[in-house]
């Protein structure tokens, strides 16, 4: 059969016009394997604000945005696959001086002040230049993640037994606890019992943690007691324990223990100490150590109920700055709404196949779509403080985009419209010519 040039211009016009409705429906759904992480702050074992005065190991990356000082060895535990993901492949970045003796095991190393004394790299190369890291951008988005921890509701069971605390919990992918500093000071002894493969945040409220005012010991997962050579079932619990401190100005760790799981601490001075390891990763304003007091390598690689800092790409220049403004550094959420200044980018860090985790009980059921902080990709299921879900369209420069391919959308259906319209004026000449023979 013979299709009329009318026809077939009013439904390709149609198709057009329908295909502009049915494109954000279908790339709306997100992936269930994004997760929400802490960004490229996740990449290294240690990331500082200001300055890092540590002797005399980090087994991972270090990054310093502001001076360095020490005798120090960086990096010996990444891989190759770990070195790749981080920024220039640099695993020591330090924005300020370096003085002391410093060796980069595995990866580069940058700098972007004065050098007193000696930087060496092992396997990869040093330069002096800008740092590829903006980190008043990321402790931005830091503090804000921290924040919206602390406001997410808490499902985990605290209990003071003597100078032991207890913590319990039961939910298979998330279980969030919320402790005083001061609760926290008075235990000797910490028993955390969580499922396998679940994360575990534990939010320490207040203003300063001293560890040594108890003299805490030990930190016992499942039931094992922490260290390097043995921890609960591989180390699947270690590496999903992130401990929150969004108030303190002030963590100090006590010299005779291993502190298990990575510490998010984005307004405090951090003290490591003279002996025993944080065996995960520290994020702090500042930080000094020596002696034992080492940072082991265990990168934190749970996903998080918050709107994720997003990692540069590794062809991304140098020290580029975030596009959009930044986020209110108050580590105080709203329940109802994300942090604002979306900078464009897909977060890094994500480990393979995870899913996003489950909402705390009492605060809502998770909705699919992005949480916040980065765009550019639909993000993992997340929902703010107070049950509200966050919008899945973070906002982005230059428009936000709600789903994958949306920038093209407005001028499909515009087209799809003038070729309605074209077809619909060529019908009607058409019938007006017919006429007039007839």
């Amino acid at each position: 059969m013979r299709i009329s040039v009318p026809a077939a211009a009013f439904v390709l016009g149609s198709s057009l016009a329908l295909a502009s409705l049915t494109v954000p429906m279908a790339s709306a759904v997100p992936s269930e394997e994004q997760c929400a992480t802490l960004g490229v702050a996740n990449l290294y074992g240690e990331f500082i604000e200001g300055d890092d005065t540590h002797s005399p190991d980090a087994e991972g990356a270090v990054a310093v945005g502001g001076n360095f000082s020490g005798t120090f060895t960086v990096g010996n535990e990444l891989t190759a696959a770990q070195i790749d993901k981080l920024p220039g492949k640099n695993a020591f970045v330090v924005a300020g001086n370096v003085s002391g003796n410093v060796q980069v095991m595995k990866g580069n190393g940058v700098y972007g002040g004065t050098l007193t004394g000696k930087l060496e790299a092992h396997q990869g190369k040093i330069a002096k230049g800008p740092s590829p890291i903006d980190f008043a951008a990321e402790f931005t988005k830091l503090r804000a993640a921290s924040g919206q921890l602390a406001a997410v509701a808490a499902n985990g069971k605290a209990v003071t037994d003597g100078s032991a605390l207890r913590l319990t919990g039961t939910d298979a992918k998330l279980n969030h606890f919320s402790v005083s500093a001061e609760q926290l000071e008075k235990a000797k002894d910490v028993y955390l019992t969580v499922p396998v493969g679940a994360v575990t945040v534990i939010t320490v409220t207040g203003s300063s943690y001293d560890q040594a005012k108890a003299g805490t010991t030990g930190f016992l997962l499942n039931g094992v007691l922490d260290d390097k050579l043995q921890s609960a079932s591989g180390g699947a619990v270690r590496e999903k324990l992130l401990w929150n401190f969004p108030t303190a100005t002030k963590v100090t760790k006590n010299s005779g223990n291993a502190w298990p799981g990575s510490v998010l601490a984005p307004n405090a001075h951090f003290d490591l100490g003279k002996g025993g390891p944080v065996n995960g990763s520290v994020i702090a304003k500042s930080l000094v150590g020596s002696g034992g007091a080492e940072t082991h390598h265990y990168p934190f690689t749970g996903c998080l109920p918050v709107t994720p800092p997003v990692t540069p790409k590794p062809s991304e220049p140098a020290g580029s700055p975030s596009p959009s403004a930044p986020v209110s550094p108050s580590p105080s959420v709203s329940p109802s709404t994300s942090p604002s200044g979306t900078p464009s980018g897909t977060p890094s860090g994500t480990p393979s196949g995870s899913a996003s985790p489950s909402t705390p009980h009492g605060s809502g059921s998770p909705t699919p779509g992005a949480p916040g902080v980065p765009s550019g990709s639909a993000s993992p299921s997340a929902t703010t403080p107070g049950g509200t879900a966050p919008s899945a369209s973070p906002s982005a420069p230059g428009g936000g985009l709600a789903f994958t391919g949306a920038s093209g959308l407005l001028p499909l259906t515009i087209g799809g419209v003038l070729v309605i319209g074209a077809g619909a004026a060529v019908v009607v000449a058409t019938r007006r010519r017919a006429g007039r023979r007839a």
